[in-house]
């Protein structure tokens, strides 16, 4: 009897078969409706809350950790893997993406209220020490829940976006590029790197300030490679392998073509760059 945890032509014991909706091509960004469950966010939303702390941003020189004036919100981290609801979410994850668990960080829970915000920003690392191998390189997509429904305000703009929202029922911030309204169970899955491996600057994005309600959402950020870094398998020769057992089957559906930033560097054999 097999484990279920196998994402690819492997079993799988839950399958996400939503609807997803594509919002632009610059960047890659997608909406996945219904990806939670009400159960699901309000779970992770009660496991967070006596965890909160002031979140706090990257610095683009040290790589470290600080407090910045652009970022107001408070956050968590969960371990991944941290109980059986993490892990349920972090594998549906993981199939939905096609990138497996050992390249994801752990996930982070956010809050914002009363005019919380976080300013336009980039996911991909300026700095060496977060984008080394032995921290699995680049962050390659972002895959961003939201565990409730925001009353006013709150969207996820991206103001680099090939297209902007028009119309009512949006915030001023909102109306700077392509936006995303908080509705409790949905996912926004972006990448952060063009399909040749390069930064992406199309995917600024940021957290519009939350004007009514309270906006909690859960990211999983996801990167190039393993993240602490990973053996080499014997799938090849040295000078021509794959680093994952899976390459193939993600080969076989295409994914060299449609997800190379992560395909070219993985699974070079099978997406047949080397020889």
């Amino acid at each position: 009897m097999g484990t279920g945890h196998t994402v690819g032509f492997g079993e799988l014991k839950e399958e996400w078969r939503g609807e997803v909706v594509h919002l632009s091509w610059s960047p890659r960004a997608f909406l996945l409706k219904n990806f939670l469950s009400d159960e699901e966010c309000d779970y992770v939303v009660e496991k967070a809350r006596p965890k909160m702390v002031k979140s706090s941003v990257v610095d683009n020189e040290s790589g470290k950790s600080v407090d910045s004036e652009i970022r107001t919100s408070t956050g968590t981290w969960f371990s991944k893997g941290e109980d059986a609801m993490i892990s349920k979410i972090e594998k549906r994850v993981a199939q939905v993406t096609m990138i497996p668990l050992e390249n994801h960080e752990g996930l982070q829970v956010l809050h914002y209220r009363d005019g919380q915000k976080y300013e336009p920003h980039y996911d991909y690392f300026h700095d060496p020490v977060n984008a080394g191998p032995e921290h699995g390189g680049q962050r390659v997509v972002t895959v961003l829940m939201y565990l409730t429904t925001v009353e006013e305000g709150g969207e996820t703009v991206l103001p680099n976006a090939d297209q902007k929202v028009t119309g009512d029922g949006w915030s001023e911030c909102a109306k700077r590029g392509l936006a995303v309204k908080p509705i409790k169970g949905d996912a926004l899955m972006f990448y952060s790197l063009k399909p040749d491996g390069s930064n992406d600057p199309a995917s600024l994005h940021g957290s519009c300030p939350t004007l009514k309600g309270d906006k909690w959402s859960a990211t999983k950020w996801i990167h190039v490679a393993p993240i602490g870094g990973k053996k080499k398998l014997n799938l090849g020769t040295p000078e021509c392998h794959d680093e994952n057992e899976q390459c193939q089957e993600w080969a076989f559906f295409g994914e060299c073509e449609k997800n190379p930033g992560f395909m070219d560097v993985q699974c070079k054999r099978s997406c047949k760059k080397c020889t």
